[in-house]
């Protein structure tokens, strides 16, 4: 694993992104399973449900974040492209909570530049010299 001081600004920058993402998703996801009216007029047993299926979300997003992503492990890279389909798809299918998606639009950037923005340090090639 790359020590933090060895990362590029870049590299940092996007990994905290990811981070901020799936910190949003268990936030959001722990609200809605303590207090699910805040998402909305839909059943309160289904939408705690949801809750605690987003708060599990989140929670690993975290952890491939920060046990795979930040040791540059390829895997992570593509199972995080989860972010912003789940967002695109969040927005796209008007989910709630509330009419102002504002905040899916944002995860959907970050999430975006957290893995656009790291690209070639996942995928350069390196020439191996004999």
């Amino acid at each position: 694993m790359a020590k933090f001081q060895d990362q590029t600004i870049t590299f940092k920058i996007s990994w905290m992104f990811l981070l901020i993402t799936g910190v949003g998703i268990l936030g959001f996801g722990i609200l809605v399973s303590l207090f699910p009216q805040i998402a909305g007029d839909y059943d309160r047993g289904f939408l705690r449900a949801l809750g605690v299926a987003t708060t599990g979300m989140g929670f690993f997003g975290i952890m491939i974040t920060f046990k795979s992503y930040i040791k540059k492990e390829k895997w992570a890279w593509f199972t995080l492209w989860y972010y912003p389909i789940f967002w695109i798809l969040h927005l796209i299918g008007g989910l709630p909570p509330g009419n102002d998606h504002i905040h899916q639009v944002v995860f959907i950037v970050i999430s975006l530049l957290g893995l656009v923005f790291p690209y070639k340090q996942f995928f350069s090639r390196k020439i191996i010299k004999l």
